[in-house]
């Protein structure tokens, strides 16, 4: 245990193994919801629903584990929400390309991620974006999750009036989401430590007791075989070979840089782990994506990226990779219990989301608001965030107008080269998209 303490600073980081144990379990349970929703969206491609469930845990297991042991951070990673609609919805449903395709597309992205780490042109990126934009970015994924928590409990619906309302209080879930938010909120105010786990397990069992949640009807149950996807993507690599098949290349290799810089920084702004603008061990932690990236499209998964959710067990106090690693021993144990993973739905996850991104926009109050050109892309960073649903379409939004304001006023100086070239890139990112 002692050297398990040190090799994780535990002294250092004030933490302690009862702290990270929860705060990765926290976790977990706030992102599990991944294991069932992407082999729904990956599925409607055409793909096999049970081997994207095994491949989604172990290529989620690999890189927590990476992240936790190698980069040493409390940052879990999966298959990314978004780009696995991407991947389904827009390049084989929109476009027709086969999903044995568009996997060999993934395999590539992570190939030239991989490369681009090990030659620290991610880790450059990320050191060029400036204070306030990094600070703009952690409060716009915390208004983001917020918005995905209030959304997944009933709290917020779509309305073809007004695009979204409020919810129904006739539904009994929706209730059940409040309950969790009060209970959470409670405990949170007392300071009472893992308040927010707390919320969620007796959240869990009210749903059980009343009925709202189905009691799962067993609890162990054998993995389902890789062997409809395993290796298609290798075997594929041979179909890239247009002109839009490589735009799709470079979508996901843009959408999935973005988002998974975008939430370290936020995460790591939560955490208090930035230090002079700079993320310690960046290129350890982004070196932990690429490589459970690449397994996973061999394994039959899209792309991984850092997990939002990684903020409910950093709010617990998980400050080391040691909360990480139970992330990802927990999915591997995922892969035999995964009926009792139903028994955590939106509604018991949702307020733990809420609360999180209460907590994150705390980073608000440091973004210079007087300096106004400063001010509009802050703004429209985490504005951008939940109304586009996607990280990286804030962080697009946000760094154009940045370059644009401050050039505006005569501050070009202040911008870093790389600033310019995101500019462009960003401009071309979101034709690409809407085209």
């Amino acid at each position: 245990m002692n050297k398990i303490a040190a090799y994780f600073n535990f002294s250092e980081l004030k933490t302690s193994m009862r702290t990270e144990v929860l705060a990765g379990l926290t976790t977990f349970v706030s992102m599990a919801y991944i294991l069932f929703v992407n082999p729904s969206v990956l599925g409607a491609s055409g793909m096999d629903k049970g081997a994207v469930f095994t491949a989604t845990a172990l290529a989620s297991a690999l890189g927590c584990l990476l992240m936790g042991l190698v980069a040493k951070y409390p940052i879990a990673i999966a298959p990314g929400l978004g780009v696995n609609a991407f991947f389904t919805y827009s390049v084989v449903i929109g476009m027709g390309i086969k999903w044995q395709t568009a996997l060999a597309g993934v395999f590539v992205a992570a190939v030239i991620f991989i490369l681009i780490t090990i030659f620290k042109l991610r880790e450059m990126i990320i050191d060029a974006i400036p204070r306030d934009m990094k600070l703009a970015i952690s409060a716009g994924i915390g208004f983001f999750i917020a918005f995905i928590g209030l959304h997944g409990g009933g709290l917020i619906v779509a309305n073809k009036s007004t695009v979204v309302g409020l919810g129904s209080l006739t539904v009994g879930t929706t209730w059940l989401t409040i309950f969790g938010l009060i209970v959470t909120l409670i405990l949170m105010s007392r300071k009472v430590p893992g308040g927010i786990f707390i919320g969620m397990v007796l959240t869990s069992i009210l749903g059980l007791a009343t009925g709202l949640i189905k009691m799962p009807s067993t609890i162990v149950s054998a993995a389902p075989s890789l062997k409809p996807t395993f290796g298609v993507a290798l075997s594929h690599i041979g179909d890239i070979n247009s002109l839009q098949l490589i735009i799709v290349v470079l979508t996901f290799l843009l959408v999935t840089f973005f988002d998974t810089a975008g939430t370290l920084v936020g995460l790591a702004e939560q955490a208090g782990f930035m230090k002079n603008n700079k993320m310690p061990r960046v290129g350890k932690a982004l070196m932990a994506d690429s490589t459970s990236m690449l397994v996973g499209s061999v394994l039959g998964t899209s792309p991984t990226s850092a997990y939002v959710e990684s903020s409910a067990g950093i709010a617990v106090g998980g400050r080391s990779g040691m909360s990480a690693v139970v992330t990802g021993a927990l999915f591997i144990l995922g892969l035999f219990f995964s009926p009792l993973l139903n028994v955590v739905t939106d509604q018991v996850t949702a307020p733990a989301l809420i609360i999180v991104g209460v907590l994150m926009a705390e980073s608000l109050k440091q973004i210079s608001w007087e300096r106004f050109e400063i001010a509009v892309p802050a703004f429209l960073t985490v504005i951008g965030m939940p109304l586009t649903y996607s990280i990286s379409d804030g962080i697009a939004l946000g760094f154009i107008a940045y370059v644009i304001t401050m050039v505006a006023t005569k501050h070009a100086k202040e911008v870093h080269p790389l600033m310019y070239v995101l500019f462009f890139i960003f401009i071309i990112f979101l034709w690409i998209l809407n085209v």
